[in-house]
C-alpha cells in the first residue's frame, strides 16, 4: 500500500498562537501515525511564490492522510491554525 503525505506550504501571522495549534494537532497526528519527514526549516526558492514555513508529513497511507485531516481531532487544531496562519495543504499519494 502506498504512503499518503500532507505537503503544506504556511505563512505563520501570530508564531505564540501557532505553538497552540501544534499542541492541538499532536493527538491527531500520533492518532494516524504521523511522521515528519520536513518541519520548517532552511529552503530554497527554485520557482514560484513561496511561504515562509514548508511540512512534509508522512502517512501510513493515503486514506490515513484524509482521515487524519478530516478527523474532529484535527479540525480543532485547524480552526486555530486558520485564525494565525496563511497556508496551502495538498495530499499525495507516494509510489
Amino acid at each position: 500500500m502506498a504512503k499518503g503525505y500532507w505537503i503544506a506550504r504556511v505563512d505563520v501571522r501570530d508564531p505564540e498562537r501557532y505553538q497552540d495549534y501544534v499542541a492541538a494537532a499532536k493527538p491527531a497526528f500520533e492518532k494516524y501515525g504521523a511522521s515528519f519527514l520536513a518541519r520548517g526549516g532552511q529552503f530554497q526558492r527554485l520557482e514560484g511564490a513561496v511561504r515562509a514555513r514548508n511540512v512534509v508529513i508522512e502517512f501510513p497511507s493515503l486514506q490515513a492522510a484524509i482521515d487524519c485531516y478530516n478527523s474532529p481531532e484535527y479540525q480543532i487544531a485547524a480552526a486555530i491554525r486558520q485564525e494565525v496562519a496563511d497556508a496551502e495543504m495538498v495530499v499525495v499519494e507516494g509510489v
